[in-house]
Formats: C-alpha cells, sequence, structure tokens
C-alpha cells in the first residue's frame, strides 16, 4: 500500500506539514514531530528523514518546491554536525525505534524501547552523535555520563565513520 505525501512549508529552522489526515496519522503512528493548530511541526532532522522515505513533499514560504540537496544544503549551514546526527537519527529509525530530540536532557537524542511511544513511558537512551575523527576528553564524557544518569536513561554513543555507518556504544555510571 502506498503511503500520502504530505507537504509541507520550511519555516526557519521548523517544517510544518498541512493540515491533513495523513500528517496526524504520520504523527500518531511513528510520533514524527509534535502537533501544534493541527499540523505536524518536524524537526530539521525529520523532515530530511521523511523526504528520503520519499513521504515529504517540501516547499519554501513561496510554495516553490526544495529537493533533498538542497534541504541538506542549509541544514548543514544551520548545524555543523547536522550530518552526523542525521545519520545517527536514521539509523536508529529504520532499525525500529521512536527517536526525537533531547536538548532538555543536554543530548542530542532520546530514544524509546520498540513500540513504546512518547508520553506512555519515558525514553530509555539519550544519545550523542559524534564523527569518528572527534575528540571527546574524560571530562567531556564524564558529564555526559553524569546527564544520562541523572535523567535515568542509559547513556549511548553514536560513532559515525567517514561512510555514514554508525557504531554504538552503551554506558553505565557504576559506583565501586
Amino acid at each position: 500500500m502506498k503511503k500520502d505525501i504530505i507537504t509541507a512549508t520550511l519555516v526557519a529552522e521548523r517544517v510544518v506539514t498541512e493540515d491533513s489526515d495523513a500528517a496526524r496519522e504520520l504523527y500518531n503512528q511513528s510520533r514524527f514531530g509534535i502537533i501544534v493548530d493541527n499540523k505536524i511541526h518536524l524537526s530539521l532532522i525529520e523532515a530530511l528523514y521523511l523526504m528520503e522515505k520519499e513521504r515529504l513533499l517540501l516547499q519554501d514560504g513561496r510554495g516553490k518546491a526544495i529537493n533533498y540537496e538542497a534541504f541538506l544544503k542549509k541544514a548543514q549551514k544551520l548545524d555543523p554536525n547536522f550530518w552526523v546526527k542525521y545519520c545517527v537519527f536514521r539509523d536508529i529509525r529504520n532499525r525500529g525505534y521512536i527517536i526525537k530530540t533531547a536538548l532538555k536532557f543536554g543530548a542530542d537524542f532520546r530514544v524509546y524501547e520498540r513500540g513504546v511511544k512518547p508520553g506512555e513511558d519515558h525514553a530509555k537512551w539519550i544519545v550523542y552523535p559524534v564523527h569518528e575523527n572527534s575528540t571527546l576528553t574524560w571530562h567531556d564524557f564524564s558529564a555526559k555520563n553524569r546527564v544520562a544518569h541523572s535523567t535515568k536513561k542509559r547513556l549511548m554513543i553514536g560513532i559515525v565513520d567517514e561512510e555514514g555507518d554508525v557504531t554504538y556504544y552503551e554506558c553505565k555510571w557504576l559506583r565501586p
């Protein structure tokens, strides 16, 4: 069965869908975005993922279509680490998990167990995407682990290589 293609508009650093049953169904089934005034507000990462899956047709404020490459370029100008974050987002979504932003937790993403939707239960992990060539000090690592521990979540580091493949490391805070 072919899924409906949803039309959306790029508004600053958000993507806003049309007010449609298809957009609400996408939210209800997969928890993409948040509902505001019967429209779904998507993050740039969610929008790019849906464009890649041919579920979203993106346009600018004048109704002119924005293609995948142009949109990716805009997103990377706003966030130089966008591609690394996107690789982790896409990989986790493709594995069947719901992944949402986690800014209030001091992380990039929070991830829910398969079958759990936000609001039904808490996220299990907070995720920090990093490129394989980037460095992380022990102080940085400890701070990330402390955030995970204090929010009662598991810490996951998603390391993205040059090909866009992701390797995950789950870390725990232990007291000897």
